[in-house]
């Protein structure tokens, strides 16, 4: 049978998919899939795989494709990261017998894609990327699609669709968002972006970004003239979010972890980071139970955390909560499954001057910077795990002791470094003055003077040796040791 191609490809091997769940690492395993797709997701794709490691480890392999094979779970694209066309070309063979697509990941704009070379650091070799799709279409049996993220500018991005979709993509997936809107500066996406991207191309388009309910879906859907939407975070906090249902937390919950018992092998840390995304907003109020959340070691433990989180929240239910004003102007209770909205940051102030901040804002929206006073509710969880093993250590700044600067260099000066400098400082002078400085541990005035203690020793020596009289040899002595010797 002939490779299926763009919409042809979309229409009969991905079943016209409209929903979808997105790629996330080590979030979108086989358990959350099944889950999604119970609520109305219709396409999956898996974490993001490395190619070189899926080529070299057979047990990477396993753990991430081979054995998480299911009836229930396609269609399902396995998605690559990946910088070298023959090693993509080789994780994509391996791969491509156990789902309908393969998907280079041109969007992650994470720390560690930039310093592996791979994901959003891509989207400027144009020349590779060419190369990397038009070798995996040529070879594969399966179709090969695209992530990306926009450039700024709306022109880029939409040559940078065509350029993708002229060596051979046949399904691209738009992330509205540029590479720097990430973590504290996501911000909102670009559907106009999406929208260029659209009509630029003749292959079917996914769209991500700001979808977090399903009248977001059916909006996105509109603006944009796109075949399917993508979610990732509003997936990860409503797993029902392409149903139209907000249902109670446990409800996802506890359906989760009957999943994950029903197709093992699943990592405890998959699915401890699940349950801090559903029982997010709930986390927040009982403390407790979060700290618990985060220490526990065995599935069974995070299953009784998680039961404890619902009998809590059903005896606020009991008490009539729910009807009460509810926490942090959520739209719903918190125990309801609802999207996680950063905070509106704070005005921005350099130098006593806020100019431009205004224009900063429109193009993202920061989280909020907490000043944190030292108390253990307000330190981040490094700092509160420096404390348990320092019961007496401070992060206040304004307790902090004021030091003493170098009188050279401005750095802290040495308490007891006999020229009130800094190491680097005094170890200059020290080393210029052949002095010693005892707080530093620096000894140039002592090994000089032993250096010459030693070469005066050593010259006495020699003085001796040279003065002192050599014994006269004896003539008949050197007349019978001629006569010893053989002829």
């Amino acid at each position: 049978m002939a490779k299926l191609r763009g919409f042809e490809f979309w229409r009969i091997s991905l079943k016209e998919a409209s929903f979808v769940v997105a790629p996330m690492v080590d979030q979108s395993e086989l358990a959350w899939r099944l889950l999604s797709r119970r609520h109305g997701a219709q396409l999956c794709y898996t974490p993001m795989l490395h190619a070189q490691v899926f080529v070299r480890d057979a047990n990477y392999r396993r753990e991430n494709l081979y054995n998480e094979v299911c009836e229930e779970d396609r269609p399902l694209i396995t998605q690559f990261c990946a910088n070298d066309p023959e090693v993509f070309l080789q994780a994509a063979l391996l791969a491509q017998d156990y789902c309908d697509a393969i998907d280079l990941n041109l969007g992650c704009p994470q720390m560690i894609a930039k310093r592996g070379h791979y994901g959003v650091f891509l989207q400027d070799e144009w020349e590779l990327l060419e190369k990397m799709v038009r070798l995996a279409n040529e070879k594969l049996s399966v179709p090969v699609t695209c992530k990306i993220r926009v450039f700024e500018e709306i022109e880029k991005t939409v040559h940078y669709a065509q350029m993708l979709e002229k060596a051979g993509c046949q399904l691209l997936t738009v992330h509205g968002r540029t590479k720097d809107q990430k973590g504290a500066m996501t911000g909102i996406a670009s559907w106009e972006h999406i929208k260029a991207v659209r009509k630029a191309v003749n292959i079917p388009v996914f769209a991500n970004g700001n979808i977090q309910h399903l009248s977001d879906v059916k909006r996105c859907i509109q603006e944009t003239g796109v075949q399917g939407v993508m979610s990732a975070e509003g997936n990860l906090h409503n797993p029902a979010v392409f149903e139209g249902r907000s249902p109670p937390v446990w409800e996802m919950a506890e359906e989760y972890l009957e999943l994950v018992k029903q197709y093992p092998p699943c990592s405890l840390s998959y699915v401890r980071a699940h349950l801090f995304k559903l029982w997010h907003h709930t986390l927040q109020i009982h403390q407790d139970l979060r700290e618990e959340l985060a220490k526990v070691k065995t599935l069974e433990c995070l299953a009784d955390v998680s039961r404890r989180l619902r009998l809590r929240c059903q005896e606020e239910i009991a008490r009539g909560k729910d009807l009460e004003e509810t926490e942090g102007c959520l739209p719903f209770p918190h125990w309801i499954c609802q999207p996680y909205v950063r905070p509106v940051p704070k005005e921005p102030v350099a130098n006593g001057n806020s100019q431009g901040s205004e224009v900063k804002k429109t193009v993202c929206q920061k989280r909020a910077l907490e000043v944190s006073d030292g108390s253990a509710d307000t330190l981040s969880k490094n700092k509160q795990k420096k404390r348990s093993r320092n019961p007496n250590k401070n992060f206040c700044p304004k307790q902090r002791p004021k030091y003493i600067k170098c009188e050279q260099c401005g750095n802290p000066k040495g308490n007891k470094c006999v020229f009130n400098l800094c190491r680097g400082c005094c170890k200059k002078k020290a080393y210029k003055e052949v002095a010693d400085c005892p707080s530093h541990g620096l000894r140039f005035k002592t090994k000089a003077e032993k250096r010459k203690a030693e070469k005066d020793e050593t010259k006495e020596d020699s003085e001796k040796s040279s003065s002192s009289p050599q014994p006269i040899p004896d003539p008949s002595t050197a007349l019978q040791e001629q006569a010893q010797l053989p002829l």
